[in-house]
């Protein structure tokens, strides 16, 4: 049984790292661009003439995209306690960053056509998605300050969920785009939100389908370490 959950974690695990890709080697391209002084285009005017945001923007969500992925491996959490901390020191202000950057770079770059008017569903969307982001990392701190760590799961899963959602938009826009060919206006608003929505409701499912359970106790001798003992327990091992 332990063999086949350590399996079915990995796979859970690779599965989030390909969620990642096509965003991760869309943004290394950004960087390289940026990098070696590409030709200014209508597509990356903006980013060539205020490259910070976007740099910000594709290295804090990178980061906590495939390093996320890492901290919801139960097995790992268990085995490696110090290095789930240290890793979710690391993800909090990555996360901040992308989601911070993000909200910036809709309310001041100039938007291409196809995403409408700032303040449109798209960009309102936009908005409000990374409101929530970052609003969830802060609390899953203030909650894991509290020692309160069925909420501070509860709330890094949500966020991780929206700063997931460009792997997500990569499916939902793909099935659009061989068909009907690349989305209008109000199309591409839809695919978008599709792909926050999607994310959003999966990762509700997951932080109610396992209700917590009374913890049982757990002699501090077997491992020696407060942190393993409290990962241990059956209430937290979500």
């Amino acid at each position: 049984m332990t063999n086949t959950s350590s399996r079915a974690e990995w796979r859970a695990t690779a599965g989030l790292l390909a969620l990642s890709a096509v965003p991760v080697i869309a943004g290394s391209a950004r960087l390289t661009e940026l990098a070696t002084g590409a030709e200014v285009t209508p597509a990356n005017a903006r980013f060539l003439a205020v490259p910070l945001p976007v740099v910000a923007h594709i290295i804090g969500a990178t980061l906590f995209c495939v390093l996320g992925a890492f901290q919801f491996h139960r097995g790992l959490r268990r085995r490696r306690p110090r290095w789930h901390r240290i890793t979710g020191r690391l993800l909090v202000p990555c996360g901040l960053a992308a989601a911070g950057s993000g909200i910036w770079m809709t309310l001041y770059y100039p938007l291409p056509a196809v995403d409408g008017a700032r303040f449109g569903v798209l960009g309102v969307s936009r908005l409000a998605f990374g409101a929530v982001m970052a609003a969830g990392i802060g609390w899953s701190v203030v909650a894991i300050r509290r020692k309160d760590i069925v909420s501070h799961r509860a709330w890094m899963i949500r966020a991780y969920a929206i700063g997931q959602g460009a792997g997500t938009q990569v499916l939902t826009h793909l099935p659009w785009v061989l068909v009907a060919g690349q989305p209008g206006v109000g199309a591409r608003a839809v695919l978008m939100n599709a792909g926050w929505v999607i994310n959003v409701v999966v990762a509700e499912w997951l932080i109610r389908r396992r209700p917590a359970r009374p913890a049982r106790p757990v002699s501090r001798g077997s491992y020696g370490d407060p942190a393993r003992v409290a990962a241990d327990r059956p209430a937290l091992r979500g």
